[in-house]
């Protein structure tokens, strides 16, 4: 299988600027394999660094050391050392990540921002709107909802949007943080099938599930990483 992430040696220690500059060691010596096709769940204790690592994986997080590896384009970049243009690059073509909050900008539209990034890939106007209105409407997002900004939206349907703003692109890798966490039963069988649905058509897919029964429904591969966190000498 080709190969789309390769971690090597990643480590990530903060800085705790209230307790005297302490260094906290969260991630220590990760390495880590994902494969095209693959849905691997990030498996550990509350608190042993599952989110700090897919952060690092997209780069919002700079590691200690280590190097996080993506295949995009048909080359490896490493982008815990790659220049800021180049991680954007990849970002926009290769990563795709469904965070646990939706964050956008006041006063665009649902409709809009589900379709912006199409529109940003060079995809023609009514084509990307009608896949924006076909995300939303299996996502069960009212149509009547769709000329509104999504802030004032419930959890749920915030996280709704949330994914049909990343699922609207075939990214080759999937970053996904507890996706499902806000859903009812219905949305979260939806969701579920489109994970599996991107996965079949390739995608390499990394996601953080608290719960169980979606962990078993999505999960080609268990990662576990150490629960420990420790506090490093100065």
């Amino acid at each position: 299988m080709l190969k789309r992430i390769v971690v090597e040696g990643l480590s990530k220690d903060f800085t705790l600027h209230l307790q005297g500059g302490q260094e906290m060691s969260i991630l220590s010596k990760i390495d880590m394999q994902v494969d095209a096709g693959e849905c691997v769940v990030i498996h550990a204790p509350s608190g042993a660094g599952k989110s700090t690592l897919l952060r690092c994986l997209y780069a919002n997080y700079r590691a200690s050391s280590g190097s996080v590896n993506i295949w995009h384009e048909g080359n490896w970049v490493d982008v815990q050392s790659a220049p800021a243009q180049q991680v954007l690059a990849v970002r926009h073509s290769t990563l795709g990540f469904v965070t646990q909050f939706l964050r956008v900008i006041p006063r665009i539209s649902t409709l809009d921002l589900v379709a912006e990034p199409l529109l940003m890939r060079g995809v023609e106007k009514q084509a990307a709107y009608e896949q924006a209105e076909e995300l939303l409407s299996r996502l069960r997002i009212p149509k009547r909802l769709w000329q509104i900004p999504p802030a004032t939206f419930s959890g749920g349907e915030q996280q709704r949007v949330n994914i049909a703003r990343t699922m609207i692109c075939d990214y080759p890798i999937l970053l996904l943080d507890e996706p499902t966490a806000s859903l009812d039963e219905a949305n979260r069988a939806t969701v579920i099938d489109m994970i599996n649905g991107a996965r079949e058509r390739g995608a390499a897919v990394v996601g953080i599930f608290h719960d169980e029964a979606v962990r078993q429904a999505l999960a080609t591969r268990i990662f576990s990483i150490p629960a420990a966190v420790s506090l490093v000498a100065a």
